[in-house]
């Protein structure tokens, strides 16, 4: 089925490609304005440093350009924090414990499984790196 797949024409940019890379840049940016504005985040308990703060910003400002540029690294890599997140919705279905919970984690799973769903045709299109000798 892949080899029927015509590759990305230079330049195309695919819905659900803009919509990851709008996603990783409001990720990025929202959680390091919110740690530079002096919200104290907290994760698993704790408050939130400011070296894993700006590297999770970091990361996701690098996988937004290298989205954007059609690298097929950059997007697996994006697929692969999508699909953890994925996974932590539908776990937190089992700890849900009001309606509105109910509705966000199962809006999480919906969301997040629709776009990863439609960003395996995209990584399909971008063709792998090739490699010397081969």
């Amino acid at each position: 089925m892949r080899a029927t797949l015509e590759p990305l024409a230079p330049g195309e940019r695919p819905w659900p490609l803009i919509v990851a890379v709008v996603l990783s840049i409001l990720t990025g940016g929202v959680q390091l304005a919110l740690f530079l504005l002096g919200v104290k985040l907290r994760v698993a308990g704790t408050h939130a440093k400011a070296g894993p703060t700006i590297a999770f910003a970091v990361l996701m400002f690098v996988c937004a350009w290298g989205m954007w540029t059609l690298r097929y690294w950059a997007l697996l890599g994006f697929m692969a924090l999508l699909g953890i997140t994925v996974v932590t919705f539908a776990l937190a279905l089992i700890k849900v414990s009001s309606a509105l919970g109910f509705v966000i984690a199962l809006a999480g799973v919906g969301i997040g499984g629709y776009l990863f769903w439609k960003l395996v045709r995209v990584l399909s299109r971008i063709q792998m790196p090739k490699y010397p000798g081969r």
